[in-house]
């Protein structure tokens, strides 16, 4: 074998493990694979579910890419095919480390490899099954947990009281600010694409017709707003959900179907941001909020839920308001009406510099490398 060679099959590699690419979840990928970019590690990204497709491949910043091709049903119960095919996966290369998103990829990675394992965790009560905790204290000796904002760290905290602190942190989810910036369209041409009125003002939601992402207090904040807006206000709802009907039927009933643009399901939605005033997010008990970082990449001031991960977003730049609450989500709609030119810039220039100095990928990248689990990989870069 010549040195070369010798060099490369010694390289270490990072297993990363996805449960899939569907909706935010490529964008994970790619970023927790660029955490490596420059280092002596290489990351070969495995997607458990999802047929094989080159654009995911080319889209998740990996040295190469696995697609196992299951079927949500073929991994229920004991996974065994699963366990298998990973197991196989972990000895074809020098792995220094697995990175597991969400919790069935965590399990399988655990009873297929022997490797240190980081579980990153995107959602709330992953822990609180009983079940999840009796086998997370099985292996407590080889995983760590990252939650995807404090808010998600906390209550995976409250789950496993034995745990200590440092094995369960918080890595925010972040994006690339230059290329997002780059991508979105201009207010001018999102409006025309998105078929929205020139010269409305318009309040903007992105997210799915779900009870978790609460559009019908956001429906209701608008419409006691509504008579104080400027006229001619719209909001404008890009997404697609079994709540859609329901949700209509709200507009109808509070007399503001006219003025709420249900726009379905919107490919690319983040490039449209700019087409809004102002973006307002009214989850209930958010995760993190990738939406929030995509409106202040655009500049368009922020009105959201204070509680989950959105809080940790927004406080200091933009506008929080206590859960279900219509009654102050209107406040704070007529307050954004309010902000001249001078107070829109000065919120731009606030919500570019959280960008930078929190959840750019060039932050989290120097905040992750700082992580006590991560010492191992420091001590061999």
């Amino acid at each position: 074998m010549s040195s070369s060679e010798t060099t490369a099959a010694e390289q270490p590699w990072v297993l990363q493990f996805c449960h899939g690419y569907d909706g935010p979840f490529l964008d994970c990928a790619r970023q927790y694979a660029s955490l490596f970019a420059g280092t002596r590690y290489k990351v070969l990204t495995v997607f458990l579910t999802g047929a094989p497709d080159p654009e995911v491949a080319a889209g998740c910043a990996s040295d190469e890419v696995l697609f196992l091709d299951y079927r949500s049903k073929d991994i229920r119960g004991l996974k065994l095919r699963a366990i298998r095919d990973l197991r196989a996966i972990a000895r074809s290369r020098p792995f220094a480390l697995c990175l597991a998103h969400r919790f069935k990829p965590l399990y399988i990675a655990a009873l297929a490899t022997a490797l240190p394992i980081i579980g990153v965790n995107h959602a709330f009560g992953v822990y609180q099954r009983w079940p999840r905790r009796l086998f997370a204290q099985a292996f407590r000796r080889r995983v760590s947990l990252l939650g995807v904002s404090e808010a998600v760290r906390d209550d995976i905290r409250r789950c496993l009281p034995g745990w200590p602190a440092e094995r369960i942190e918080a890595l925010h989810n972040r994006i690339d600010v230059a290329q997002l910036q780059a991508s979105q369209l201009s207010r001018v041409v999102a409006r025309d694409e998105l078929r929205l009125p020139a010269d409305a003002w318009i309040v903007g939601n992105v997210g799915r017709l779900h009870p978790d992402k609460d559009q019908a207090t956001l429906i209701r904040g608008f419409a006691k707003a509504q008579p104080r807006l400027p006229t001619g206000s719209v909001l404008a709802i890009l997404g697609s959900g079994r709540l859609e009907d329901d949700l209509k039927d709200l507009a109808r009933e509070l007399g503001v179907s006219q003025q709420v643009l249900f726009l379905g399901q919107v490919p690319e939605a983040k490039r449209y941001f700019k087409a809004f005033d102002v973006f307002a997010l009214s989850s209930d008990h958010e995760p993190f909020g990738m939406v929030l970082l995509e409106a202040m990449a655009a500049g368009v001031p922020l009105l959201a839920t204070a509680c989950g991960g959105a809080r940790e977003v927004v406080e200091g730049v933009g506008v929080l308001f206590p859960l279900a609450d219509d009654d102050a989500l209107a406040q704070g709609l007529l307050h954004m009406t309010q902000l001249d030119a001078a107070q829109r810039q000065a919120c731009t220039e606030a919500m570019q510099a959280r960008l930078r100095e929190q959840f750019s990928d060039e932050a989290i990248t120097r905040r992750f490398w700082a992580l006590p689990m991560i010492a191992p990989l420091r001590a061999g870069d």
